[in-house]
């Protein structure tokens, strides 16, 4: 069939001067001025105004005047110059002198109003998900995301990448985050999984020989859900044989920077800067640092290791460390009670304090003021390079503590004082990651990315003697404080993939009921390889100017995973569950 749609609304400009166009679409708004009826006719790329006058006849104005917002309708008229031009509209020089409205189907009683600024809950609009879809900022949004997988598509088929797609059944491999599983109904308790990635699959593809592998892969995790978190998402996945660090990390560089000229219209700068994983911690206090702005944390465990202020004196002898940020403009915009509620927010990370002092006027004020005497004030103006304003904010206690509770607060006021913008994109590489890190929950060590990465060359002899001292060649890709995706070398030797089994708690006999299949191949010939996977949907948000990912997701989950449109997840019926021989039994807790 012909597309009798000469162009889409928000396409209309001046270039179609005194053509009859064909125009689909849905009605904004309609105003009736009497001699005239104006229509704002809307769909994905914009808004155009068609007019209706009394010349048209009254059968046409009659028909224009009984339209209602969100009526659909096909509209043939004469393209012309507005009177009254609106600059703030890409359609703002014309309008559509309509000829003929025909209805395509009228809207009942809408549930809410279709704009970006609506004022519906959360809960109604993902009920009527296909109305919130209709407006301008998410549509733009998903078109934005569109635009990034063809970017995507592109830089692979150049660049000699072969696209394969993995199962989706898969086995379950209960590491990390939980798995969602599938009953079979051929053969009765036993469960397909739900990829949590694509992982060991395109590991197996590099021993198959398909030395270049990508897929844009969709990936679930039954976990607990953030802003930045779906329960099941979409990941650019990538697998390389023969190349190290640097030859994935060059390739990824590559398509960002393909993907931020094609769908941002900006040049990144090449090769992107890296930090190490210490480094990140010890200035950012975060593993994916947000380096679009300074007020790095600052150790001061030198000036006040013998200080009379036993807080930190005390914690300095025993291990721990005293550090601070620097606030610039602070002293004023931040009061007493502004900053004990930040203590109320690092609590959470097990901080027991938050000191603080302001400099103004050449001198210290505030509660810590009286320990600083004139030698640590020198020093902690030169350190700081204060210039007068500032809130020096001060964390003391252990090493991850005093991180992360710096690291949040340096973000948190960051954001709070409008220092960074949106339109600003910092990619910086983070590498030298610890091979392992402590579950508090779990109390044991874990694969701080995935236990099949492969350890730097004193982290394999490590492995049998300090484990927790390992370091792994692996790597990050951060953009703006978000981890953008995360790769690795990964272990092509049997001999040292039983050792990182063994090292995770992993008996011989576990290992290979588990991933015994892996162990096989990697005995069959198998390749040195490296990947990464870069999250497409926090990708998208990011370029969107998003703060949450279900703004780029057409049918999101909610925070408690469920959908409201559809209603999922819901209960099935007797006979499905008998089929599978399956039986619910309620939790008696």
């Amino acid at each position: 069939m012909m597309d009798k749609r000469t162009d889409y609304c928000g396409n209309i400009t001046e270039k179609y001067l005194d053509q009859e166009v064909t125009l689909f679409g849905w009605v904004q708004k309609v105003r009736n001025l009497g001699n005239l009826v104006f229509i704002d006719l809307r769909d994905r790329e914009g808004i155009v105004q068609v007019v209706v006058n009394q010349d048209s006849g009254k059968e046409l104005m009659d028909e224009a005047d009984s339209l209602s917002s969100e009526d659909v309708v096909e509209i043939k008229g004469l393209v012309r110059k507005r009177s009254s031009v609106n600059p703030d509209m890409k359609t703002g020089q014309i309008e559509v002198d309509a000829k003929m409205i025909d209805v395509l189907n009228h809207a009942g009683q809408l549930p809410f109003e279709v704009k970006d600024d609506v004022t519906a809950s959360e809960q109604t609009r993902w009920k009527y998900r296909y109305l919130d879809l209709r407006r301008p900022s998410l549509q733009k949004a998903l078109i934005m995301r569109s635009k990034i997988l063809t970017a995507i598509h592109a830089y692979f088929d150049q660049a000699g990448f072969i696209n394969i797609e993995t199962p989706i059944l898969g086995k379950s491999t209960p590491e990390g985050a939980r798995d969602y599983l599938v009953p079979s109904r051929i053969y009765p308790g036993s469960f397909y999984a739900l990829p949590q990635s694509p992982q060991l699959f395109k590991q197996l593809l590099m021993g198959a020989g398909f030395d270049k592998y990508y897929q844009i892969a969709r990936c679930f995790r039954d976990e607990d859900l953030r802003g930045d978190r779906q329960p099941e998402f979409t990941q650019v996945d990538l697998e390389t044989s023969f190349l190290d660090e640097e030859g994935v990390q060059e390739y990824t560089e590559g398509l960002l920077k393909k993907v931020m000229h094609d769908v941002k219209g900006i040049d990144i700068k090449l090769p992107l800067p890296r930090i190490t994983w210490d480094d990140a911690m010890n200035y950012y206090g975060s593993d994916k640092p947000d380096m679009r702005f300074d007020m790095k944390i600052t150790d001061l465990n030198d000036i006040f290791k013998d200080s009379e202020f036993k807080v930190f004196s005390s914690t300095i002898e025993n291990g721990g460390f005293v550090r601070a940020i620097a606030v610039p403009e602070g002293a004023k915009a931040y009061s007493r009670k502004h900053i004990e509620k930040m203590q109320e927010y690092i609590e959470r990370f097990g901080a027991k304090g938050l000191a603080f002092a302001k400099f103004e006027n050449g001198a210290f004020s505030g509660p810590v003021a009286k320990f600083i005497t004139e030698e640590a004030s020198s020093k902690l103006v030169e350190r700081f390079n204060l210039k007068g304003g500032e809130l020096l904010l001060f964390v003391a206690d252990q090493w991850k503590v005093v991180c992360d509770s710096l690291g949040y607060l340096r973000r948190a006021i960051a954001l709070e004082q409008n220092m960074v913008s949106k339109d600003d994109y910092h990619f910086v590489w983070v590498v030298d990651w610890p091979l392992f890190e402590y579950d508090e929950g779990d109390k044991r060590w874990i694969a701080a990315h995935h236990p099949f990465t492969m350890p730097d060359d004193k982290g394999i002899e490590l492995l049998e003697t300090e484990p927790h001292k390992a370091h792994a060649r692996s790597y990050d890709i951060v953009l703006n404080g978000y981890e953008l995706g995360g790769g690795s070398i990964r272990i092509h030797k049997k001999d040292i993939q039983m050792k990182m089994f063994k090292a995770l708690g992993f008996t011989e006999e576990r290992a290979y009921a588990q991933f015994g299949f892996l162990l096989d191949a990697l005995d069959l010939g198998f390749p040195p390889h490296a990947g990464l996977a870069i999250g497409l949907d926090r990708f998208a948000m990011l370029l969107a100017g998003k703060d949450n990912i279900r703004d780029v997701t057409a049918f999101p989950k909610n925070s408690n995973a469920s959908e409201p449109m559809m209603k999922s997840p819901s209960p099935v019926d007797d006979e499905q569950l008998a089929e599978l021989e399956i039986k619910h039994v309620p939790n008696k807790d």
